[in-house]
């Protein structure tokens, strides 16, 4: 018998100083398509000839896609008098483990909603006992536990774009909540919203002293919006992220969306005070999430490390048409379910979103 480790205690300890090794079990083809970060690919039949490159001094997580393959690797390496666990679910249940950190900046709250195996962060902004929630995915109980927890009501619903990648809860957690929806309408939606203008101001808590402000910044998409809160942090969507800015729509109408990106990122982004701090919509596999600690940089930060926002429109137009990569075919049915124009039962569009975002220019 080997021990059970279940995603959320891996969530907890990847980052820390207790992190485990993640020997990954799968075929490399697998793993290449989707991979917890920082795992090794030691496929299951290459597992035996391969222990002894796995060190002996620290725990071992294996893990597969649904936990079968992983429960005989567990065995067989607990057998060589290794420390093993077996990760409960593998890959499936990797894909619905969520985590949170607090940002405070003083009157307001902003919880970061961490969907850990697809990279996804959503947000509550919080001032007194009223929430907006922003970018929600799917799992809306998610964020109605933690409202319940802390004794928030859910007031208003954002989505920050159009999403390819996952399917959105946004709707769902509205309907549920009783809340408003704001969405921009430069993107296409069928059911009914508040349409989002630019430079909408929403006030929470009733002070007049915490506001989130809307910022059209199309590139990613033609209906792309940031929020300010408080005038201190951004929540920049696709837009920009900590380690890249928002791809141009994939590589269907890259040219012209990279030169909406540029202006987006010249006009909104790059007049802000250095200090303010950025919270974007996804991460990579390049950015370290460690357990109660933001994924965020300040602008000036972001400023030093990111080449492509010191480019000349030209440079960058040219740098992120390069980069540029055909749309994944699921996400054609994610943007459709988005769009309130699903074409399969949500059981099969959760299928479709399971694996990494591709949302951001690589570098």
């Amino acid at each position: 018998m080997v021990r059970e480790m279940s995603v959320a205690e891996l969530a907890s300890r990847l980052g820390t100083e207790d992190e485990p090794v993640v020997v990954d079990v799968r075929e490399p083809d697998e793993f290449t398509a989707w991979s917890i970060p920082g795992a090794l690919n030691v496929p299951l039949a290459e597992l035996i000839a391969r222990m002894p490159t796995l060190p002996l001094d620290r725990e071992l997580v294996t893990v597969c896609r649904s936990g079968n393959r992983s429960t005989r690797a567990a065995v067989t390496l607990a057998n060589s008098a290794r420390q093993v666990a077996n990760l409960t679910g593998g890959m499936l249940a990797w894909a619905l483990v969520y985590d949170s950190a607090l940002v405070d900046l003083g009157d307001v709250q902003v919880l970061q909603v961490r969907r850990r195996g697809k990279g996804c962060l959503s947000y509550l902004v919080v001032a007194g006992d009223q929430a907006f929630v922003v970018d929600p995915s799917a799992d809306i109980e998610v964020y109605v536990r933690l409202a319940q927890e802390h004794g928030w009501r859910i007031m208003s619903v954002f989505d920050t774009h159009l999403h390819a990648d996952h399917l959105s809860g946004a709707r769902s957690l509205a309907a549920a909540t009783g809340a408003s929806l704001h969405l921009n309408p430069a993107d296409t939606f069928d059911f009914d919203y508040e349409p989002l203008r630019d430079s909408d101001r929403f006030e929470l808590s009733g002070t007049g002293a915490m506001e989130v402000v809307a910022l059209g910044t199309p590139g990613h998409t033609n209906g792309s919006t940031m929020y300010l809160v408080a005038d201190r942090a951004l929540l920049s969507g696709d837009t920009i992220f900590i380690e890249s800015v928002g791809r141009p729509d994939l590589a269907d109408r890259a040219q012209e969306f990279a030169r909406k990106l540029y202006a987006s990122l010249r006009d909104r982004v790059l007049g802000l005070p250095d200090d303010t701090l950025v919270l974007p919509a996804h991460y990579g596999d390049a950015v370290t999430v460690r357990p109660g600690s933001p994924v965020a940089a300040t602008l000036g930060d972001l400023r030093r490390r990111l080449a492509p926002l010191s480019f000349d429109e030209a440079t960058f137009v040219a740098w992120a048409t390069q980069r540029a990569a055909p749309r994944p075919p699921n996400y054609d049915e994610i943007i459709k379910a988005n769009m309130g124009r699903p074409t399969a039962a949500l059981t099969e569009l959760r299928q479709l979103e399971l694996g990494p975002n591709r949302c951001a220019v690589s570098a």
